[in-house]
Parts: C-alpha cells; sequence; structure tokens
C-alpha cells in the first residue's frame, strides 16, 4: 500500500468571500457531499509560507522569539514569512526571510518537509527548508517593525530542542515539525537524501 496524498476536489455549489483581510481571507463553499448532501464549509484562504531551519556549524538551530496574539504568547520559532507575491519562488522568498529576520544567509539549501498547518480550516501550505553552510549576510540589517521589532534570537542545540518539543515546552508548528524531520532524516536516509532546494511543490506551484 502506498501511502501518499491525493489530489481531489468535491463539488462546490456556491461560494463566498464574507471577510478579505490584508493578507489572508475567509471563504464559505457549499460543498457536496458522497451522499448527495450540501453542506457549508468555512476556511481562511492564505498565500501559503515558507520556514527556515537554519543549522550552524555547532549543530545549533537559529531560533527568534516573537509575541503572537492570537494564542497571547511569546514563542520560540524558526525564521518564517509569507509567500507575499503568488507564484513566488519558495527558495528566495526563504532565503528574504533568513536575511531580514536574522541577517543570516546559507550556502547550502535542500527541503525538510511540506505541511498543511491546519487543513481542517485553511489552506495554507508551508515549506520548510534546511539551511546550512551559515554565515552573516552582507550589507545593512533590515529595519523589522510591530511584533517583529520585539525579537528575540538564540542557536539551541539540536537534542536540546527535541527535549523541549516532546517537555511541551515549545509549540510552534514549523519549528516542531522541523526540528523532528531533521532528526528523522538523519536517523533514516541522511540530509544529502532530502529532496532539492527547488523541488516542486504541488500544493503552491512556482517557477524555479
Amino acid at each position: 500500500m502506498t501511502i501518499k496524498d491525493t489530489p481531489e476536489a468535491w463539488e462546490i455549489r456556491s461560494t463566498e468571500d464574507p471577510f478579505v483581510g490584508n493578507k489572508t481571507s475567509v471563504r464559505t463553499d457549499e460543498v457536496v457531499m458522497p451522499d448527495g448532501s450540501v453542506v457549508r464549509r468555512d476556511y481562511q484562504v492564505h498565500p501559503g509560507s515558507v520556514a527556515v531551519l537554519a543549522l550552524d556549524d555547532e549543530d545549533r538551530v537559529l531560533l527568534i522569539k516573537q509575541y503572537r496574539h492570537p494564542v497571547r504568547q511569546k514563542l520560540w520559532e524558526i525564521p518564517a514569512g509569507l509567500l507575499d507575491v503568488p507564484g513566488e519562488n519558495p527558495l528566495h522568498a526563504a532565503q528574504r526571510e533568513l536575511y531580514e529576520e536574522a541577517h543570516v544567509k546559507a550556502e547550502d539549501w535542500r527541503v525538510l518537509t511540506d505541511v498543511y498547518t491546519t487543513p481542517g480550516g485553511c489552506d495554507e501550505s508551508v515549506r520548510i527548508f534546511l539551511a546550512q553552510g551559515l554565515s552573516e549576510a552582507d550589507g545593512q540589517r533590515f529595519e523589522v517593525e510591530d511584533e517583529e521589532a520585539d525579537m528575540e534570537h538564540a542557536r539551541v542545540p539540536v537534542d536540546q530542542l527535541v527535549r523541549a518539543v516532546l517537555g511541551g515546552d515549545v509549540h510552534n508548528n514549523c519549528l516542531v515539525v522541523g526540528v523532528l524531520s531533521l532528526v528523522a532524516a538523519r536517523s533514516g536516509d541522511g540530509v544529502e537524501s532530502l529532496r532539492p532546494a527547488q523541488a516542486p511543490w504541488p500544493a503552491r506551484p512556482f517557477e524555479a
């Protein structure tokens, strides 16, 4: 048996957008169920995101701590951001986010994993990259604002982060998925077997 997600689209009788925001919106679809009944499904429409698990030569992960208003917490996270431009190359977006949030560049990029964050209520897909060969970025630091102006930075060993994940001390999904995926890759075929940075991404097609 092959374990693989497959594309499928059930019939939609009608659709509307009761809320349209700056970056995301809420959509309501009337969806036909297998028994012929029609139900309403409300979900957030999202442009997609990228995240970067940046690993330095001392096997430490670059982290930022940022206030997240919906959960009323400051969370330890890995650098991440929206795909602001339709069809934007996710690698370029990830490189931009690493520069803007940490003033760091990386020589080696690979796809660590792709995830849907909350597929029951949002169509957001995130591509998490593994970035290695880190060094300070050129030029001036990017001027941050709003929540990002209060960010903290740290570099934390992978094994310490695994304990934090399993101990319930960190909760950001990209950090949790990224760190555990790195450990899984290392215990399997190795990070060299990960997909290339420009690997196809059906959830968010792009031009290389």
